[in-house]
């Protein structure tokens, strides 16, 4: 498939996720999808339980960017939930055939900068 229809998927879900359409965002994947957590050693195996996790998804992301290669696309995001914590996500999609046929999703917080680097390095800012 081409690449730019797996970026098309990934932003669809994404659209999908902000807006709430959990139709749109089911339809990117391939009915046997694989989602793993690492983090949190959580897998989730098939559309029956991808659309009961996400069914009861609170959260809603901001995309900071996306990065397709082949079948590869590489989103980075935060996530709100709602609760005044600060999430961000790595999220690995490989598609086949223009559909999410695995995710592997990394998160994280941001922490203080350590002082050891402090000479050589710039501040990111949002």
């Amino acid at each position: 498939m081409s690449e730019a229809l797996n970026r098309q998927t990934v932003t669809h879900l994404f659209e999908a996720l902000i807006e709430g359409d959990l139709a749109l965002f089911h339809a990117q994947f391939a009915e046997d999808s694989v989602i793993e957590f690492p983090q949190s050693r959580e897998r989730i195996v098939g559309g029956e339980n991808r659309r009961a996790v996400y069914g009861a998804f609170p959260g809603r992301p901001s995309v900071r960017r996306i990065l397709t290669g082949g079948d590869l696309a590489i989103v980075e995001a935060a996530v709100d939930y709602g609760d005044g914590v600060d999430w961000r996500a790595v999220f690995i999609y490989e598609l086949r055939a223009g559909k999410i046929a695995r995710a592997t999703i990394y998160w994280a917080q941001p922490f203080a900068a350590a002082e050891s680097r402090k000479a050589w390095v710039e501040r990111m800012d949002e």
